[in-house]
């Protein structure tokens, strides 16, 4: 058996996302990339040629696959969520010990180690 720390808090919110969600987020920010990559395309074929509009539009487009596939494949989301934890209830204090008038419950034996008693 394991050992279990009681005062150990969990919280569901600091689980990590499905598989199946984050493969789904990073699958749709990928093609939302790609679609901004075909416009890019797309206008810098309709800008004149020799326009700096042209070849800004060329240069996201060159460089927008690698940093799309970079993205994609950077695999699971790590952020943390970090929660406050709940603190654990503090033991209750011990009250005094009670007292009792010495006599009344217990007997007080005097020892004297003196050579006469042997």
């Amino acid at each position: 058996m394991g050992t279990h720390d009681p005062s150990e808090v969990h919280s569901i919110t600091s689980a990590p996302t499905a598989l199946a969600e984050d493969q789904w987020r990073r699958m749709r920010q990928y093609l939302v990339q790609m679609g901004v990559r075909i416009v890019l395309i797309y206008l810098a074929v309709v800008f004149t040629r020799g326009s700096w509009l042209m070849w800004v539009c060329v240069a996201g487009a060159v460089v927008l696959p690698y940093t799309a596939v970079i993205l994609a494949n950077a695999g699971r989301d790590r952020t943390s969520h970090e929660v406050d934890a709940v603190p654990p209830e503090m033991p209750r204090e011990i009250g005094p010990a009670p007292t009792r008038p010495p006599g009344t419950d217990h007997r007080v034996i005097d020892h004297d180690d003196s050579p006469e008693d042997h």
